[in-house]
């Protein structure tokens, strides 16, 4: 039988090697870049190490959450609570120590949704205010605000040079460009200029209709085109930018949520709520080149550019799904509760 005095000795050599592990595994780097993922029903946003797959930590977030997007530094996490419009919060997760920061009170701007970072600052869209917002992290300020005047302003993206903006309207089923453009002064109705009258700089809308319930959309990696699926009708509609140009595709995509381009360009990928499927479409042939059965709630889609990969959000199966983007079949899944709003977080 063990004395006390060993015992005691025994117990601290295994407390003494506890501290250890845990100490090591807490020193371990966080990956220069990780895969954010939002789970709906547990309000939690997860961590993922994208080359172990392994949840690295979690952080609670809102009652709503819906999309989230990473600081252009991969320090910081934004996530929107959307609330069919009515709610005004977007949170804040410092991704550093995965703990909440302060939210930021979107006020009137009601029902954030779809987010975006382009030029060290964050780009919003506002459903329950038919507009789209931006807010700069270095102010604590929101220093733009657009209205759309359409229904449900859904999803976003931003350009580069920060001059172009474009926007789902779900309800309208329309798509919102604006330009930042200069334009000559007026002109009276006599023809005339009046004194000292100059050219300005202003933001001009064109909103041009597409397919019933268009959510998910993409721009194409040249900037020429956008493709936007719709969700009840189940067509692709198709806009070349330079001319505004509409093109619609009866794709039978039906439930169709998320559209992302592959890094190529050459390929479209379209989930789908209701078939659980991800279809695939050829860019050049405007054909379905592969329908794959992903799992149920199809939503999300983050393409890998690094890997050759796409992660799929499996909402009513509880994880993501892992695409081969070269064999377009499923190779893994990582259980991350109820997913849907997906991003990447890259670090210097």
């Amino acid at each position: 039988m063990m004395s006390r005095s060993n015992l005691l000795k025994t117990v601290a050599v295994l407390l003494f090697g506890l501290l250890i592990s845990v100490t090591a595994r807490a020193a371990e780097p966080v990956p220069k870049r990780t895969l954010l993922a939002l789970s709906k029903a547990d309000h939690t946003l997860s961590v993922v190490d994208p080359a172990t797959l392994k949840i690295i930590s979690h952080a609670p977030v809102g009652p709503d959450p819906h999309e989230v997007i990473a600081s252009s530094d991969g320090a910081t996490a934004y996530v929107s609570n959307t609330g069919s419009g009515r709610f005004h919060e977007i949170n804040v997760i410092d991704l550093n120590t995965t703990k909440a920061l302060p939210n930021i009170d979107t006020g009137a701007l009601l029902g954030p949704h779809g987010l975006t970072f382009v030029g060290g600052k964050l780009w919003f869209t506002a459903e329950g205010a038919k507009a789209v917002g931006r807010y700069d992290p270095a102010t604590s300020k929101f220093d733009w605000i657009m209205g759309t005047g359409q229904n449900r302003t859904h999803m976003i993206y931003v350009t580069p040079d920060e001059k172009h903006v474009y926007t789902t309207n779900v309800a309208s089923s329309t798509v919102s460009i604006f330009d930042y453009v200069t334009v000559p002064p007026t002109v009276t109705p006599r023809g005339t200029i009046p004194p000292g009258a100059k050219p300005h700089d202003e933001w001009l809308q064109t909103v041009i209709n597409v397919g019933k319930g268009a959510e998910g959309f993409d721009v194409s990696p040249d900037g020429r085109e956008l493709w936007t699926a719709s969700a009840q009708d189940g067509l692709l509609s198709v806009i070349d930018i330079p001319s505004r140009k509409m093109t619609s595709i009866d794709a039978h995509v039906t439930g169709a949520n998320r559209l992302k381009f592959t890094p190529d360009g050459k390929k479209v990928l379209i989930s789908s709520l209701r078939s659980g499927e991800l279809v695939v479409y050829d860019v050049e042939s405007r054909k379905e080149a592969k329908r794959i059965k992903i799992g149920g709630g199809d939503a999300g889609i983050l393409v890998d550019n690094e890997n050759a990969r796409a992660f799929i959000s499996c909402y009513a199966d509880s994880y993501l799904a892992v695409l081969d983007l070269k064999t377009l079949e499923v190779t893994n899944k990582i259980e991350v509760g109820k997913p849907d709003g997906l991003a990447w977080a890259v670090r210097p």
